[in-house]
């Protein structure tokens, strides 16, 4: 519901503020006043595109405003979906610069306009007599049909199936195309993962072969180097182990005169286990150099093997190749496996299909239930408002495919007098008489949707007489389920509104402005006796218009 509307720097306008409340609200003034001026405002604000000649003062900012209660409408998921903050309240604001850059804000989050545009369907709907091609269109006929038939829950079900159904559908596509490009491929990855896999190496083993390599390629150096510290530590006559011999036997004698020969004594001692120790493992790594040709020229080849493999996959590291090689099993047993995994994605269409059309059976029986009751007050308010011959012919046939909506063929045929064959709408209805069934449909929907605040622009241009009170009545009715705005010029419409407002245009300072009024009940009766009688007032007029108001 539209709450509050601020203008400022706008075509006319200097600045106003309007609040809105429930019910219907009428807007009336003189032709040239500017009530086209106060749609686009709200069209501006709601996302239409801005120019720089719609500034009243081009060197000063246009700003408009409006607060809406979204409360009822259950617009939370648009909300998160497009990363802005949900209120109750929410306050949507567009900014246009004398530069001609222009900004949008809802709840104070910079927005886009294909935003704003989005968020206008959720709430507004404005009508007049050059938008009512809308009834022709085949979803919204669905709409009105599914309105009736309480379809809300099911549809949501049906587009969440629908879409994992054609997500199953686009995955067995994209894994047949696959498997024809992997059969393709078949023989090569595969002949790539067995030689992986054959070679079979192993995280860390890079390392161990480079430093095997190393090892081998200096072996004589390692050779000599053990032998000569072995010798040198064992000599019977310079080796290590009869020095430190020596220095222990010495220290014997003296060790019990004074502590801390004895701790000389003890630490020649380790030291005469750790050099024995030493020898020990010097010569038993002598022992196992290996001088073989053949362990030299296995390493390299191994090595030389993982270098060519790296090299041919791109790799950096045995991980990278570990990796690669579990890729390509993958492959080979996608193609190897083609038929199972093809007959698993079959079955769960097949599973997915039988559960939409299951859902299309339980829309088709509810809808085929809908349109009776649609048709009887479709005529029943048409009858009210002035076209008491209209009938409507609405047909449900099965498809055979799926559609956004269902499974149905929606045929939606009218005619206006008795004795005319039915047809399309756009064929056989006029301007006004599409103007009278949209208010019709508009009201019937009201009763079984959460609508949007509806605007009606002079939707009731041409129409006077007995007719005219049966729209105002239309009118007023839908007003109880929700907020309807009406701009018109009939005194009759005017007078059913639970609250008035006028829009007209006065000099101020040489400059013509366009404001909006909220009417006093007084200055209803007056401006009703001029919709009735024109500028000048008289008794009867005045008298009339206080009869429709009934005061």
């Amino acid at each position: 519901m539209l709450t509050t509307l601020s203008i400022s720097n706008y075509a006319l306008i200097k600045a106003l503020q309007t609040d809105f409340s429930e019910g219907l609200s009428i807007i009336t003034g003189e032709t040239g006043a500017g009530k086209s001026i106060l749609l686009g405002a709200l069209g501006l604000v709601l996302g239409n595109r801005a120019d720089l000649n719609s500034l009243k003062n081009s060197a000063e900012k246009c700003v408009i405003e409006a607060t809406f209660s979204i409360e009822a409408l259950q617009l939370h998921s648009f909300f998160e979906a497009e990363d802005l903050d949900y209120e109750a309240e929410t306050i949507i604001r567009r900014e246009i610069l004398p530069s001609g850059k222009s900004r949008a804000f809802v709840n104070d989050t910079p927005v886009t306009l294909a935003v704003l545009n989005a968020l206008k369907g959720h709430l507004i709907d404005v009508h007049s007599q050059n938008t009512t091609a809308q009834l022709s269109e085949t979803a919204y006929q669905f709409q009105i049909v599914d309105a009736l038939a309480a379809n809300t829950s099911l549809l949501q079900d049906y587009a969440r199936q629908l879409k994992a159904h054609k997500s199953l559908h686009n995955d067995l596509n994209a894994l047949l195309q696959e498997q024809a490009d992997s059969q393709q491929a078949y023989a090569y990855n595969s002949h790539l993962f067995q030689e992986l896999e054959a070679a079979c190496f192993k995280v860390g083993e890079q390392e161990e072969l480079e430093l095997a390599v190393e090892k081998l390629a200096n072996i004589e150096a390692i050779k000599l180097a053990l032998s000569e510290s072995v010798h040198l530590a064992s000599d019977e006559q310079i080796g290590g182990q009869n020095t430190l011999y020596q220095i222990q036997t010495s220290l014997q004698k003296i060790s019990n005169y004074a502590p801390e020969y004895q701790a000389f004594l003890d630490r020649i001692h380790s030291l005469k286990i750790e050099l024995d120790d030493l020898v020990f493992e010097l010569e038993k790594a002598n022992e196992q150099v290996d001088f073989s040709e053949g362990s030299i020229e296995a390493t390299n080849e191994r090595l030389q093997l993982l270098y060519t493999l790296q090299k041919k996959h791109a790799a950096t590291t045995i991980s990278d190749l570990l990796q690669i090689q579990l890729d390509l099993e993958d492959k080979v047993s996608r193609v190897e496996n083609a038929t199972t995994i093809l007959e698993e994605k079959q079955a769960a269409i097949v599973k997915s299909t039988t559960a939409l059309n299951k859902l299309c059976v339980q829309l088709h029986k509810r809808r085929k239930a809908a349109i009776p009751k649609l048709s009887k007050q479709l005529q029943d308010v048409l009858a009210k408002l002035g076209m008491e011959n209209a009938t409507f012919q609405i047909s449900l046939q099965p498809t055979a495919d799926f559609a956004n909506n269902g499974k149905d063929h929606l045929n939606f045929l009218f005619s206006a007098n008795k004795g005319i064959p039915h047809d399309v709408l756009k064929k056989v209805a006029s301007g006004g008489e599409l103007s009278r069934i949209m208010l019709g449909v508009k009201l019937i929907l009201s009763k079984y949707a959460q609508l949007p605040t509806i605007l009606f622009d002079e939707i009731d241009t041409g129409v006077s007489g007995e007719v005219s009170n049966k729209i105002a009545e239309v009118m007023q009715e839908m007003g109880t389920h929700m907020q309807v705005i009406t701009i018109t010029h009939l005194p009759q419409i005017a007078a059913k509104g639970s609250s008035h407002f006028k829009v007209y245009k006065e000099e101020v300072s040489g400059v013509t402005t366009t404001f909006l009024k909220k009417l006093t009940q007084k200055e209803r009766v007056v401006e009703l006796a001029e919709i009735l009688g024109g500028k000048t007032m008289t008794s009867s007029a005045l008298q009339h218009a206080k009869e429709l108001l009934k005061i």
